[in-house]
């Protein structure tokens, strides 16, 4: 679940960005939505717990962040989060099993080799295990950091520009990838884009009982 109220941050120098409520159930969609600079990636980073923001209230997973600083922000994230960014930030120098296992680390945890194998074949690059990114084509890389963000079953799902650069056929099967995958963990979904065919892309997939709502945002600020 997400929920804000009177949320707010500002870049030092920089304008005041006001953001709309919201109140995501456990499990819901919401679609962040807006042209590039209007405040999407900052959305996610706030809810990520990765910048406090300057005014307002966020709940994320019933934690609230505000009584989050430092170390235990950052194990609380590990566990809570999973993040599928833009630029995917796969380690070179690692093979997928390795790359995998940072998560798990990062989380406190002793390396799970059955819990990384388990979470490369539910999508679809269990026999990529021992590649390193290198080797990777695009869509199996997204797949590999995707199996990465949801390796901790995470309560929380958030894709920043899932759909940037790809064709629709390669958008079609990220948002499916996306939407599939936190459906079976019970997770919520955020997917903050700038790419108006995601929206048409989801709705016909959401089964009657989950929750989608929009987040819409302007490059308008305080």
């Amino acid at each position: 679940m997400i929920h804000s109220h009177g949320l707010r941050y500002q870049y030092p120098g920089g304008p005041l960005l006001a953001f709309a409520d919201v109140a995501v159930p456990q499990g819901g969609v919401l679609l962040v939505s807006g042209p590039s600079g209007c405040g999407k990636s900052t959305w996610l980073a706030l809810v990520a717990a990765l910048m406090a923001p300057t005014a307002g209230t966020l709940v994320v997973a019933e934690q609230p962040l505000a009584a989050l600083r430092g170390a235990s922000a950052d194990a609380w994230r590990a566990r809570s989060i999973g993040f599928l960014p833009q630029a995917l930030h796969l380690s070179a120098a690692l093979s997928v099993q390795r790359n995998l296992a940072l998560a798990q680390w990062a989380a406190g945890q002793a390396q799970d080799d059955g819990a990384i194998a388990r979470a490369l074949q539910a999508l679809g690059v269990a026999e990529l295990a021992q590649r390193r990114p290198a080797q990777l084509s695009g869509g199996q890389a997204q797949r590999v950091a995707l199996a990465r963000a949801v390796l901790m079953r995470p309560r929380v799902i958030l894709a920043d520009e899932p759909t940037a650069s790809l064709d629709d056929e390669a958008a079609a099967a990220a948002v499916t990838l996306l939407l599939h995958t936190a459906q079976a963990q019970g997770a919520t979904l955020a997917i903050a884009t700038h790419d108006a065919r995601v929206a048409t892309l989801l709705a016909p997939q959401l089964p009657s009982q989950t929750s989608l709502q929009a987040l819409r945002l302007l490059r308008s600020s305080l």
